[in-house]
């Protein structure tokens, strides 16, 4: 009887043929297996985006972010694939929609006015501050804020992804270093970066903690979220970028101590 080859195994074979032999059938193999990786960043992307936003070019660009991945993927090092894949199938499709000049700059505008509002009043009452409180410093009503918040919510799909310092390329992301590595630096960047998220969590409303939980940690989509929650999934995305803006506020806050050390 002939012994059946474990995926693991037969996985590890097609990555020693493409790295080792250059192997293009292996390589092929392995976009094709990987594929439905593609579908799932995407899809969880798409959510909350305009409608001009075609789901098959963000495919397109993913598929990018995947091949990127495939080639530069070190499969010696015993990480798990997947989750690398995944973070370079975001990159590419945010790269794509950035090119695409997807976001208004008036958005981008009431998002970044937005975020200094949460970051100078928490700083000040050095608590979680409410939204006719924000919606006062904006001098706007609290109808038109959460207008605002709406169409705000196509941004923060971009959270990590957008640079420390408007005229510098090092991103958020980018702190969030390989723990293995042997950087004297990286102890004292994990200290500051884990407090202010620390700090901008615990600032988050009961609401805002539930629906990050659910989309970052369980993986939920913001409609399965919307029927946990017994909100509307509009309700759920208007939490969802009050989070971000409010952890993007925690984050700029100690942005400086982030670079001095």
């Amino acid at each position: 009887m002939i012994e059946q080859k474990t995926p693991h195994l037969t996985n590890f074979r097609k990555w020693q043929a493409w790295k080792e032999q250059g192997d293009l059938d292996a390589k092929k193999q392995l976009i094709e297996q990987y594929l439905p990786l593609v579908e799932y960043v995407t899809n969880r992307m798409a959510i909350g985006l305009p409608k001009n936003v075609m789901k098959d070019d963000l495919a397109s660009n993913g598929v990018m972010g995947l091949i990127d991945a495939i080639e530069k993927f070190d499969y010696c090092r015993g990480l798990q694939f997947e989750t690398y894949a995944s973070w370079r199938i975001r990159g590419a499709i945010i790269d794509g929609l950035r090119q695409g000049d997807w976001v208004p700059r008036s958005v981008r505008e009431k998002a970044k006015k937005v975020e200094e509002a949460y970051q100078h009043l928490e700083q000040h009452y050095l608590r979680s501050v409410t939204d006719a409180e924000i919606a006062e410093y904006l001098q706007v009503s609290e109808k038109d804020f959460v207008a605002m918040l709406q169409d705000i919510s196509v941004t923060t799909v971009c959270s990590l992804e957008d640079p420390i310092r408007d005229e510098e390329a090092e991103t958020r992301k980018s702190l969030l270093v390989d723990e293995k590595a042997k950087n004297p630096d990286y102890k004292v960047h994990e200290f500051y970066l884990k407090e202010s998220l620390i700090k901008g969590i615990e600032r988050l409303t009961e609401k805002e903690r539930t629906v990050v939980s659910l989309f970052y940690y369980e993986e939920l989509s913001l409609s399965e979220i919307a029927e946990v929650m017994s909100l509307s999934p509009s309700r759920i995305s208007q939490l969802h970028s009050k989070a971000i803006l409010r952890l993007r506020g925690a984050l700029d806050k100690h942005k400086d101590q982030l670079l001095q050390h």
